[in-house]
């Protein structure tokens, strides 16, 4: 029989982190103490600190700055491939091999609709 891998939330994580860090327990007593793995606590200690010098580390975000950083970068990823598709039409240019043209539009910070087009 193979056992299933639990996965803990960010904010689960967090804590234990804080509880390595902040409190000085070792690492030791913290996975003793919460039933964790040394090494994804080892691991998570490293992104937090990661993080908090600015970079994006690795796996799931942290810390709730990381998670709203990782999801405009995706936006922003969006916003630019869009920006390049319609660039591209208003040239001439056919729409690559499958692809279809959808215009959508994201909701202002009230959830207002926008009043034009371009």
């Amino acid at each position: 029989m193979t056992r299933r891998r639990r996965q803990f939330d960010a904010s689960f994580m967090l804590e234990v982190v804080r509880m390595v860090l902040d409190q000085g327990l070792s690492v030791s007593e913290v996975c003793r103490s919460m039933d964790r793995v040394e090494t994804a606590v080892r691991r998570r200690v490293a992104q937090y600190d990661a993080e908090r010098a600015g970079s994006p580390g690795e796996g799931k975000p942290l810390t709730t700055e990381q998670q709203r950083m990782r999801q405009r970068e995706a936006e922003n990823r969006q916003l630019r491939e869009d920006n390049a598709l319609l660039k591209n039409i208003s040239r001439g240019a056919p729409l690559p091999e499958g692809q279809k043209l959808s215009l959508r539009y994201t909701e202002g910070p009230q959830g207002e609709r926008p009043s034009h087009f371009w």
